[in-house]
């Protein structure tokens, strides 16, 4: 995710003198805390770390509405803007699905059994071991009809491998990890604190978490809700700009470190900036002595397979797309970037037509990450002669056109570009593919939309293009949000980065089922949506209950939906899920 997070500036720890003698105080006695609350962490029974969640869970549902409201105002969403509701799913949501799911997994181990019974394990192409990991529960089945997912694992892991290893750290509990340094994302606020919680359960790591500034309004909220793991010396909380930063990735009683942030960042923390890093990096000579896990973005493609579409599915399916790069201002690291279109689809201009009226019609919000006005400024510059649509840029690329700076750039911004490639059927498909893979930067994210005819008629060609597109995330008639929300899908690049050549990150993290050698998550979703998707109007698509779903930027009913959602998630109770249902069918 291209944020401000924090950038050492420093050629080494040592020179980290900006941090004044109080200041290297505090951060050395939190880390002092971790590393005693590591001991003790490792002598907790599993039995006792799934009181501990229950007991998070407790705090983080009786923080959620005023972690939604506080992230809200942060980003300039009051209490009636349209689009608030995204701030009760991408935060206390988020992370009480998460808890749930990490308290069967360890109640699972807790009494002898594997996080894998029950779940549906087949093969994938390619030699793959895929692991259906959602929905595993009744509410979810209703709730998020007609959307499934899977984790595929590397090529030559076995369904029996497989089980094996789940459960990671947490099938050798008294082994402590030490204490890592978790450098917070900026721009959604459920990322910090599901970093923390895959540190302790992955890797049975105590974390010092650095809020990124754009989130220092949180930290009061963050503390509340996870005061049962501040407590015991589990977790502390620390603000600061690049020169805390610089001194923490420096620090001899660190371990690790994961970031959520860019490339640039992650570079400055390996290398080093200047001339100085430059020469560190071509002689293969990090400053950082430690490992590293990072989750940094990328473009991200949206292919649109040409089929025969109704009015209709032109309609929702380009607010589907505007969605997809309009959530959050646009300023997410799995914000589609780039359209992928076929100059052969006799629809092509009505859903281009389409795609305008949606990208210009979705509520007007505040572009409030830092840096975001001059990326803004960037993709202006590159295509002046983009339509500009309210606060947003609608980039259109013609034949004559350079296509470079949107295949190279994450704007991180409302810019979205529209590109075509030749063919129909499954020539274009395997076009689109190659294209998303060799032009567009990084590998965290690739959405995909087909009709269910269409999809049918492909057959097995359809899922060797799948296996075909190298991201860690996919998502199949959704967005790759969808597998972010999911708890028991995983969340990160595809595999082979490198500290050399870092892309869109190395390692996973949510992956509540705690599965080893993860190579990407899928997500599959309904074409259409209530009440098209009844059997008799739908043509063999996926039913669902949902009609327009509420983190649609289109979604009337959006954030009145997505608070109920959260405020059951958190609590339950029948007849506020009745009401907000009713509130989602006049979405």
């Amino acid at each position: 995710m291209t944020s401000a997070t924090t950038r050492p500036t420093n050629e080494s720890p040592s020179k980290a003198a900006a941090v004044d003698e109080g200041e290297r105080e505090r951060l050395d006695t939190a880390v002092a805390d971790l590393q005693a609350g590591a001991t003790t962490w490792a002598a907790l029974t599993l039995a006792q770390r799934v009181t501990l969640l229950r007991a998070v869970r407790t705090n983080v549902a009786a923080a959620a509405e005023d972690w939604a409201v506080t992230a809200a105002a942060s980003k300039g969403l009051d209490a009636r803007h349209p689009l608030r509701g995204e701030e009760w799913l991408s935060g206390p949501y988020a992370v009480l699905g998460y808890l749930d799911a990490s308290i069967e997994t360890l109640s699972r181990l807790a009494s002898g059994r594997n996080p894998l019974d029950g779940v549906r394990i087949d093969r994938a192409p390619g030699g793959r071991t895929r692991v259906h990991a959602f929905p595993l529960t009744g509410i979810d089945r209703f709730l998020l009809s007609g959307f499934t997912g899977e984790v595929w694992l590397e090529p030559g892991i076995t369904p029996n491998a497989a089980r094996a290893a789940a459960g990671l750290a947490q099938r050798t509990p008294t082994a402590s990890g030490g204490v890592g340094l978790v450098l917070g994302a900026g721009n959604v606020t459920a990322i910090p604190v599901l970093d923390v919680l895959y540190e302790l359960l992955a890797h049975n790591r105590t974390a010092l978490l650095k809020v990124n500034p754009t989130q220092d309004a949180l930290v009061p909220v963050f503390k509340r809700a996870l005061a049962p793991l501040i407590g015991p010396g589990f977790l502390r909380i620390v603000r600061g700009g690049p020169a805390v930063g610089a001194y923490l990735t420096g620090h001899r009683d660190l371990v690790h470190v994961h970031i959520t942030g860019s490339a640039a960042t992650f570079d400055a923390i390996v290398w080093g900036t200047g001339a100085s890093g430059a020469r560190r990096r071509r002689e293969s000579r990090p400053q950082l002595k430690k490992p590293i896990t990072a989750e940094l973005g990328g473009v991200s493609p949206i292919i649109v397979v040409p089929g025969r579409w109704t009015d209709a599915d032109l309609a929702y399916q380009a607010e589907h797309v505007a969605t997809m790069r309009l959530q959050n201002g646009g300023h997410n690291c799995i914000a589609g970037q780039v359209v992928i279109l076929s100059e052969d689809w006799d629809q092509a201009d009505a859903f281009r037509a389409a795609l305008r009226r949606a990208y210009a019609n979705a509520p007007e919000r505040p572009i409030w990450y830092p840096g975001s006005t001059s990326r803004m400024e960037l993709a202006s510059d590159a295509y002046p002669d983009a339509l500009v649509l309210g606060d947003r840029l609608l980039v259109e690329i013609d034949a004559d056109d350079d296509a470079s700076a949107l295949q190279s750039t994450e704007y991180f911004s409302p810019v979205l570009g529209v590109v075509s490639v030749p063919g129909t059927g499954q020539d274009f498909l395997d076009a689109a593919v190659a294209y998303a893979n060799d032009e567009l930067q990084g590998t965290l994210g690739a959405n995909l939309l087909i009709d269910p005819a269409t999809e049918k008629a492909l057959g097995a060609g359809f899922e060797r293009a799948i296996t075909a597109l190298r991201y860690g995330s996919i998502a199949i008639n959704g967005w790759t949000a969808f597998g972010f929300l999911t708890p028991t899908l995983s969340w990160g690049a595809f595999p082979g980065n490198t500290i050399q050549d870092v892309g869109s990150g190395i390692g996973v993290v949510h992956n509540a089922l705690l599965l080893d050698g993860v190579e990407r998550s899928i997500v599959r979703g309904p074409f259409r949506p209530l009440p098209r998707a009844l059997p008799i109007v739908n043509g063999g698509g996926r039913f669902t209950i949902l009609p327009t779903p509420p983190w649609f930027v289109s979604a009337r009913t959006g954030a009145e939906v997505s608070e109920g959602l959260t405020r059951f998630r958190a609590n339950g109770g029948v007849l506020g899920l009745v009401k907000t249902l009713a509130r989602a069918l006049r979405a």
